[in-house]
């Protein structure tokens, strides 16, 4: 078993006024599915490597069981493709329901009954990067609501399928109705990706009003040479990304790596 436990921000940071509420003052850290398992559906083929409720589970056990979590490690990301292909009745986005039998609420129970935080993924575009229905601006007041009321602690906002008026529009638009579902949602924002990562197209000041962190760069391969262009770019771009995070408002490399081997897993975070 490939077991991919990450680091969402980097440790970039000074003190800097933040997204008023409250919410990952350090680093958050966790787990997240995108880099080993990517947008695998075949669960009738691939049971144990697919999109599905029993890969979050699984990967929640670990981390409540092999002392991840006493480390810091809470999050537990669920990325892309693990909707149905169409919103329900009323408009709301569901689950996939063979993949995920007992809905994202109850997995988010699941979570909390073992010291846990549930994240979930959306897409500003009318799909997502692997075709699924996004959260255009008409969409993202009833789907902040709909996280909230399945007890989500963490939201990821990408940004495929749209332009730059909608997301300069739509960034600030989740912020705040994530904050008026009263539930306490943190906000992980891919505009700067979209924008190459770098002022004078990313305005770092206002990411820190509206986020808690944020994708400045390319998504991660399973490679060390995708690790170490990440890195380098980091690096080159120090100046300007370190005055950019604080409490509350972190700059997101994609992920972290440490490896470690077990008798019985590949630790991989």
């Amino acid at each position: 078993m490939h077991f991919t436990v990450i680091v969402f921000a980097s440790a970039l940071s000074v003190i800097t006024f933040a997204l008023d509420n409250g919410l990952m003052r350090t680093p958050p850290m966790g787990w997240l599915a995108w880099e080993r398992f990517r947008c695998d559906i075949d669960c009738e083929h691939d049971p144990k490597n697919c999109i599905s409720e029993s890969l979050f589970i699984d990967m929640a056990d670990r981390l409540a069981e092999d002392g991840w979590r006493e480390l810091g490690y809470v999050y537990v990301n669920i990325d892309d493709c693990w909707s149905s292909k169409e919103r329900d009745q009323q408009g709301r986005l569901q689950a996939d329901p063979k993949r995920f039998p007992g809905g994202i609420h109850k997995l988010a129970r699941y979570m909390h009954d073992r010291g846990l935080k549930l994240g979930i993924y959306g897409d500003m575009g009318t799909l997502t990067c692997g075709g699924y229905p996004g959260t255009p601006l008409d969409k993202i007041e009833i789907d902040a609501q709909t996280f909230a009321e399945w007890e989500v602690d963490m939201f990821k906002y990408d940004g495929c399928w749209s332009n730059a008026t909608e997301q300069e529009q739509g960034y600030p638009l989740m912020s705040k109705a994530l904050n008026a579902t009263g539930r306490p949602i943190g906000y992980s924002c891919s505009w700067p990706a979209y924008q190459g990562g770098l002022p004078p197209k990313v305005n770092y000041s206002q990411l820190g009003e509206i986020c808690n962190l944020w994708r400045n760069y390319g998504d991660i391969d399973d490679s060390w040479d995708s690790i170490l262009n990440i890195i380098d770019w980091f690096f080159e771009n120090q100046e300007v990304l370190i005055p950019a995070a604080g409490p509350g408002r972190w700059n997101d490399p994609d992920m972290v790596f440490v490896v470690m081997t077990c008798p019985t897993a590949t630790l991989q975070p």
